[in-house]
């Protein structure tokens, strides 16, 4: 029933990413690629059909199944996703990156792809201004496992805590346990 008082639901496109740069010149040379080898494909393949018919045969052709991994990297390299898939690598293996007395004390938060900056969260402030005074390595390490210009800037923040709040029943100053944290 459709009627005046009925919501009408429309589909929206999912907003990707605007590209630029360098990482748009990716995109764009895939794409190209992939079209050039698609139309030499189709041209062999009206060749082979004309000669001998188009007939499944023991040699692998376009039509045979793909390995999960290679169809989820072929899609990986068509969308351009390469940087936001590495970073999220590093999610996982900060410990093997950074070593294992730095990954107990802090941990990577967020990944900002358009400013290429990595948010990471220290345990206590004296491991921040750490952190801090290490950044530059960090950075130079970061990019050598994946890629030069991935991440430019390590913005760090000390320990989180509850929201203040406030109201009749607090003492006015304490701020808990990032009180230090300035």
């Amino acid at each position: 029933m459709n009627g005046p008082t009925d919501p009408v639901q429309a589909s929206t496109p999912v907003d990707e990413p605007e590209l630029s740069g360098v990482d748009l010149a990716r995109v764009a040379l895939r794409n190209a690629k992939e079209q050039a080898r698609l139309r030499g494909d189709s041209v062999r393949q009206r060749k082979e059909a004309k000669r001998t018919g188009l007939r499944s045969g023991a040699r692998a052709d376009g039509r045979d199944p793909q390995p999960l991994g290679a169809a989820i990297s072929r899609l990986v390299a068509e969308r351009g996703w390469e940087a936001p898939a590495a970073v999220g690598g590093v999610m996982g293996r900060w410990p093997q990156i950074v070593g294992r007395d730095l990954a107990a004390h802090c941990e990577p938060e967020s990944y900002a792809e358009e400013d290429r900056v990595l948010t990471v969260r220290c345990s206590s402030t004296a491991w921040a201004t750490q952190i801090r005074l290490m950044a530059p390595q960090l950075v130079r390490r970061l990019n050598q496992e994946l890629g030069s210009g991935t991440v430019t800037l390590i913005r760090v923040q000390g320990p989180g805590g509850a929201p203040r709040s406030y109201g009749r029943l607090r003492a006015p100053g304490s701020k808990g346990p990032g009180d230090t944290w300035g």
